[in-house]
């Protein structure tokens, strides 16, 4: 029997401990032998719940304990999970997580120190949930070069874009349906301002480039300025507005990038609504592929956590290879990137028209129904900084996204 222990009793903890007594037969006929929840870390009240008995306070009786082989993190942060993943893998411990923040600030470290001690740290929950990626990329996938990584990486923003666009409503409303859903966190900013789709679009970079990406460096904007006439030119536009983290190898290295994108409706990503989240792949031998599922939720995460579980016990003592090099990748500057872009003025195209063609050239003018006094353009594809240069000089402006 492998004995595991589960560091936070929160939702993913809890789906993880679920997931191994629901599956516990199957679980137990893949790996050849049983594996047993023997302790939870956890500091809150949880009398009366069934795994009252496993509850403990104390991290040092998990990490001096021989019989715990793997441990399962779902802390999140970087604060205590870093100092007690460390603390269990310098121990010869196993780890599983779905703490993308830890991976994406710590990756490179923890990996090291499992790869010395002869164990492994696996975190296939940290970027797609429930959605199988890490492992695709490490092994269907490593035949090919991986040239674009393109995906609606947050269920929360994908949820709140979705409603906007479908019923025309305003951010902030949405957001506070969300919020009450359980959709979206009371402090939101780490989803909204797309801080946590960057973490997860620098840790796929990482695997496909084989060095270490620091998330800061990925160009981050989030949703919090999309509004509902944006939604309206989308809909004329045949458009439907995402949160898209991108990560694209080209002769010079790579770009990664966070930011809302008006998407036509023959992508990929187009028709992912709701809370599910998808990730398009462009391999140079595959071609496109695309990995769709719930991104989010307890037990569709937790699958994952106890999928990299799973993987573990199968390859006890064995220091299983999803690991990237301690070199850092220096990420490519986003203003280089090429696009077409979407533009709201105030005015009247008439009047406008002479201006913005000396401006930005040949323009395609667009009109919503029922959004007076202004009009929208899209540009021809251009540099970021081209574009952002024309912009700073528009008079009138009201708002920009970029096309897909």
């Amino acid at each position: 029997m492998i004995k595991t222990a589960i560091l936070g009793y929160g939702t993913i903890g809890s789906g993880a401990a679920e997931v191994l007594e629901i599956n516990k037969k199957a679980i137990a006929e893949r790996v050849g032998e049983e594996i047993s929840l023997k302790y939870i870390l956890d500091r809150k009240d949880v009398s009366g719940d069934k795994r009252e008995a496993l509850v403990t306070t104390d991290f040092e009786k998990i990490v001096n304990d021989d019989e715990v082989k793997i441990v399962i993190e779902t802390m999140g942060g970087t604060g205590a999970a870093y100092t007690f993943v460390k603390a269990a893998l310098e121990a010869g411990k196993s780890v599983a997580t779905s703490n993308k923040a830890l991976v994406a600030k710590y990756g490179t470290e923890l990996m090291e120190i499992a790869k010395a001690k002869n164990a492994s740290f696996l975190y296939e929950a940290s970027v797609g949930g429930g959605i199988p990626i890490i492992r695709p990329l490490y092994d269907a996938l490593c035949a090919d070069e991986v040239e674009e990584i393109s995906g609606i990486m947050n269920g929360t923003t994908n949820f709140i874009l979705t409603k906007m666009a479908k019923e025309g409503s305003d951010f902030s409303e949405v957001l506070k349906e969300a919020q009450s859903l359980g959709f979206a966190e009371a402090d939101p900013t780490d989803d909204v301002e797309g801080y946590d789709a960057g973490r997860k679009i620098s840790i796929l970079t990482s695997i496909v480039s084989g060095k270490q990406v620091n998330f800061e460096g990925v160009h981050m904007e989030g949703i919090t300025k999309i509004t509902a006439e944006d939604m309206k030119y989308a809909l004329v536009l045949d458009r439907a507005i995402k949160l898209v983290a991108t990560s694209k190898k080209t002769d010079k290295g790579y770009y990664a990038v966070v930011s809302p994108v008006m998407l036509p409706d023959s992508h990929p990503l187009y028709p992912v609504n709701g809370v599910f989240n998808a990730i398009f792949v462009k391999g140079n031998v595959l071609g496109d592929s695309m990995f769709y599922g719930s991104g989010a939720g307890m037990l569709p995460t937790a699958s994952a956590v106890i999928a990299d579980v799973v993987n573990i016990a199968k390859n006890l003592g064995k220091h299983i290879p999803y690991d990237w090099s301690k070199e850092e990748l220096k990420l490519l500057n986003y203003e280089d990137m090429t696009r077409k872009f979407f533009v709201r003025a105030s005015g009247e195209v008439k009047e406008r028209e002479k201006e913005i063609t000396e401006l930005f050239g040949d323009v395609a003018f667009v009109e919503a129904a029922g959004i007076k006094g202004e009009f929208g353009f899209v540009t021809e594809e251009m540099s970021e900084k081209d574009f952002a240069g024309k912009y700073d000089k528009l008079n009138n402006k009201i708002t920009r996204i970029r096309l897909g």
